[in-house]
């Protein structure tokens, strides 16, 4: 089998504390301990560290620079909430600890746009920009085409087509044109767009295989490295069957194992056992904390084939982690289910951080952590942590209504009925189909927003032209919507729920709105040039690129929505 930093001991680089532990089994009940005394001497550590680096400064002598870092990794796991990482913070031991400790945590960090999906989210993490500005609103508006289909796989083709813009693995290879680049992800749009339209390795999932693919867009074959990889670790063999039960002791998770929010899951109780037929098993994997372990083995393979990092230049790897997501809409993030991912997933990164770091060094490996998008509780049980007494699920049926007000000016426009959509969030109108009717359009949208606003479940209704006219500092929800939008575009009119109300669907919770809690995540830069410490002051995603590029001297190809973040770095 190929080596992994993830699993098992399959060339994996062990962490000598933890095989010490293994070897002697009374210490262990020394880890809650030495993991609270860790915390609590956390800022007498970092103050040291803060002297340490000041002393040549002090003494007179020049201080002591770290070196260019030779690989960038940029980590995007899907659906995390900034408040998963402070509510089991005691129980972390992997990477989350040292990202938490040792990181420059923003801890209510926002992917600052209106429709907080996958595809919009990953589109602005390395572009720096917001929606308006990248194409990619939407998931609807993602990747999906068939003008570039997949390379042995079956599924739906993918490619940045709609993407506008740069982002910085262009940056780089303008810069530094030997600079190498992989991104890998479960999810099509989780791979692509985080690198934009560059045609640089690109690879995620195809559940028709077990194994990973990409489309034409990038090649005409999969790399050997690529089809070894699926033929020693297809899914079939490797986890088809397989049991998924909880990782530490009953004792460590507070949540109900059987909530009337998790009815939907069809499984609301632990044990979760991957079916052993091979078919359904390559299918059902994308909601098992496997599938993230086999996103980072797969990663591993590629920094090796790739030889990632190894050179004077500096390299970028781009991996989203799509599993916390899928947890998340089946079982909601109140569950036991999301907790115990989320503690796998810690000691799985904190695996595959080891082997990155002994393979290129600590001081030449820099990490940024970052989210999507956030998640709402199910509306259909009571929240741990947010006040959803009063939320409900609201049905698109609730809008004929407002489409039929509508309907008399559409028809009499002379504009196809089918040139317009909703769903959900936003009605819009092939503008294509109706140039020289602005002012139709116009009052087509307002007729809309009068009537949507009388829906059970609908906070606000807004006209998007009219939108621009706000105070976009105090309101939030209008900001989003227009770094999400332009006015004058297909985009007509905007619809916002009720906190915590959800459309109705099958998931047991969602995200997607403009609320803090669909925007709110986590931003986390790690490695020796930053500076450890936990910031509450406001930080947006698309600054985590132009932080970057900042770093490593680098210039963005185009102006930019994001902004470096001050404070970040070491002095």
């Amino acid at each position: 089998m190929a080596s992994s930093p993830v699993a098992g001991p399959r060339g994996r680089i062990p962490c000598v504390g933890a095989a010490v532990l293994a070897l002697v089994p009374p210490l262990r009940h020394l880890m809650p301990m030495l993991r609270s005394a860790r915390r609590r001497f956390a800022p007498t550590r970092r103050l040291i560290t803060a002297w340490l680096l000041a002393a040549p400064v002090l003494s007179g002598q020049a201080p002591v620079s770290t070196p260019r870092p030779s690989l960038v990794v940029v980590v995007t796991v899907d659906q995390l909430r900034p408040d998963y990482l402070e509510r089991w913070d005691d129980q972390f031991r992997g990477a989350f600890r040292r990202f938490i400790d040792d990181g420059a945590f923003f801890v209510r960090a926002a992917q600052d746009h209106g429709v907080t999906e996958t595809a919009p989210g990953h589109a602005a993490i390395l572009s720096g920009r917001f929606p308006y500005s990248t194409g990619i609103a939407s998931n609807s508006a993602g990747v999906n085409t068939t003008a570039s289909p997949l390379i042995d796989a079956e599924g739906n083709g993918a490619a940045p087509f709609r993407f506008q813009g740069t982002t910085l693995a262009d940056w780089l290879a303008a810069a530094e044109p030997q600079t190498r680049v992989l991104s890998v992800s479960r999810k099509d749009r989780g791979a692509i767009l985080p690198i934009g339209r560059g045609s640089y390795p690109v690879f995620w999932y195809a559940s028709s295989t077990g194994g990973f693919t990409t489309s034409t867009w990038y090649a005409d074959s999969l790399p050997t490295w690529v089809r070894g990889f699926n033929a020693r670790e297809a899914v079939t063999r490797r986890y088809a069957g397989r049991l998924w039960d909880l990782l530490e002791g009953i004792g460590s998770y507070p949540e109900s194992d059987d909530t009337p929010a998790e009815a939907r899951s069809q499984e609301p109780r632990f044990p979760h056992r991957l079916p052993a037929d091979p078919m359904v098993a390559r299918n059902l994997i994308i909601g098992f904390p496997f599938m993230d372990e086999l996103v980072l083995d797969f990663a591993w393979a590629g920094v090796r084939a790739l030889d990632l990092g190894a050179g004077p230049q500096t390299d970028l790897l781009a991996v989203s982690l799509s599993t916390t997501d899928a947890i998340g809409h089946r079982w909601g993030p109140d569950s036991r289910e999301v907790h115990d991912h989320l503690l796998r997933l810690d000691r799985m990164l904190g695996a595959f951080l080891d082997s990155l770091v002994a393979l290129r060094g600590a001081d030449r490996v820099v990490v940024a952590l970052t989210a999507d998008h956030g998640v709402a509780p199910s509306p259909d049980g009571r929240s741990s942590w947010g006040d959803n007494r009063r939320a409900a699920r609201v049905s698109l049926d609730e809008f004929r209504r407002a489409f039929q007000a509508v309907m008399p000016a559409i028809s009499a426009s002379g504009i196809p009925g089918e040139a317009f959509d909703f769903d959900g969030f936003t009605l819009s109108v092939d503008r294509s189909r109706a140039q020289g009717k602005d002012r139709v359009l116009q009052d087509i949208a307002n007729g809309f927003v009068a009537e949507a606003r009388r829906v059970p479940g609908v906070l606000r209704a807004d006209v998007l032209d009219r939108l621009a006219r706000a105070d976009t500092v105090k309101d939030a929800i209008a900001r989003r919507w227009l770094h999400s939008f332009r006015p004058g575009g297909d985009v007509l009119a905007v619809v916002t729920l009720q906190p915590y109300h959800t459309f109705d669907g099958g998931n047991t919770a969602t995200h997607g709105s403009p609320h803090d809690y669909d925007a709110q995540v986590p931003l986390i830069f790690w490695g020796a040039p930053f500076l450890p410490g936990r910031r509450t002051d406001a930080a947006r995603v698309v600054d985590l690129a132009p932080t970057l590029a900042e770093l490593l001297g680098v210039s963005p190809l185009e102006r930019l929505d994001g902004h470096p973040l001050p404070g970040v770095r070491r002095p």
